[in-house]
């Protein structure tokens, strides 16, 4: 299985591009999404999802790991295969469609060419989940402020203020982004309270 490819884009169409490196032209099938993101580069990294069947072996490229992953959540819904996930994210952004399947909103989904109610539905069942865990894991790790947040909230409601408030203001300040340290955030959200 290939990770990536890094190279030269010989040829670069709304469909497929050609990348090649070591002397050798690789064919991928590729969104309107990652052409978008790759118009104009001479050169790229492109992320690889290799399909393998008895009459064909094609790759897939994406301009990053985030659509990537959202195409090999989208293949493992029965019914889709790795063609109508490509007419997905051409059709939709990757933040689209996860906003559709976290929301239920089938209409979105079934405006796509090929996904029909049943399908719309299916992609729903079968991803919600899915879906929903990734982006809770990733709004954790994204703020990396993270122990000062858990520090400075167990303080402030161990001082008898509401969850809820202490909760509030902590974001805010943590937003600002100039918070030095658990003290800091802590006498900052006092005077606030």
């Amino acid at each position: 299985m290939y990770e990536f490819i890094s190279g030269n884009i010989i040829e670069l169409t709304p469909a497929n591009l050609i990348i090649e490196n070591g002397g050798v032209g690789y064919f991928v099938n590729i969104s309107l999404n990652t052409y978008s993101l790759l118009s104009g580069k001479t050169s790229s990294v492109v992320f690889m999802h290799q399909v393998v069947r008895e009459d064909a072996h094609m790759l897939f490229g994406f301009a990053d790991k985030t659509e990537r992953e959202l195409f090999r959540q989208l293949i493992t819904v029965s019914g889709i295969g790795a063609n109508t996930a490509r007419v997905m994210l051409s059709s939709l952004s990757p933040d689209e469609i996860r906003k559709a399947i976290l929301t239920g909103n089938i209409e979105v989904l079934k405006g796509v060419k090929g996904i029909g109610l049943k399908s719309a539905q299916r992609i729903i069942v079968d991803l919600r989940d899915k879906l929903g865990k990734t982006t809770e894991k990733e709004e954790i790790f994204a703020a990396s402020d993270n122990t000062f947040r858990e520090e400075s909230l167990s303080a402030l409601i161990m001082l008898g203020f509401p969850k809820n408030s202490v909760e509030k203001v902590i974001n805010q300040l943590l937003a600002t982004g100039d918070t030095g340290s658990v003290e800091d955030l802590i006498k900052k959200a006092l005077k606030k309270l």
